[in-house]
């Protein structure tokens, strides 16, 4: 963490970062017209960091820095992607941005990823670690309850990054 001034990290702010992990088993199906549908539509994840495997049939996408085109992460064989989340972007007071992302069905084959979620408990507050505001620099988020945030993300969910709003100030 030294990018972020922060040079130890204590065991609150390591709760923070990952005092709970959740893992899913995604299973997309093949769908014969797969311009039709989508198998997860774009957003971010609230996380502070997803652990991605994904098989070789591909389909993840990400949101180019320019905002207009997707670009496509081709499986590796034996790789991990990793994706920087929203509760990273608050906590870093957007240093790191997270990652926009969708993922798109095939049209002739299954698909199946495990993503190992990093979230803070629900039971935390996120906002700008103090490290990283004490040189003068405003912080671009409030404090709000990891729970707060989460729901708010559900009733947004395929909202792209609109979610991360909740938090700003």
């Amino acid at each position: 963490m030294n990018g972020l001034n922060l040079h130890e990290i204590d065991e609150t702010k390591e709760l923070l970062l990952m005092g709970s992990i959740r893992t899913n088993l995604n299973y997309y199906p093949k769908c014969p017209n797969p311009e039709l549908t989508v198998g997860v539509g774009r957003h971010s994840d609230v996380s502070t960091l997803t652990i991605l495997l994904q098989d070789e049939i591909g389909g993840l996408f990400v949101r180019g820095n320019d905002g207009d085109n997707w670009i496509h992460v081709p499986p590796i064989k034996g790789s991990l992607v990793i994706n920087v989340g929203d509760a990273l972007q608050i906590i870093s007071n957007g240093k790191y941005r997270s990652v926009e992302h969708r993922v798109m069905a095939n049209g002739s084959k299954n698909r199946i990823s495990i993503p190992i979620f990093m979230n803070p408990r629900l039971i935390d507050m996120i906002g700008p670690f103090p490290e990283l505001i004490e040189n003068g620099e405003k912080p671009i988020y409030k404090p709000v309850l990891y729970s707060d945030y989460v729901k708010h993300f559900f009733r947004k969910a395929h909202d792209g990054k609109k979610t991360v709003a909740f938090a700003e100030l």
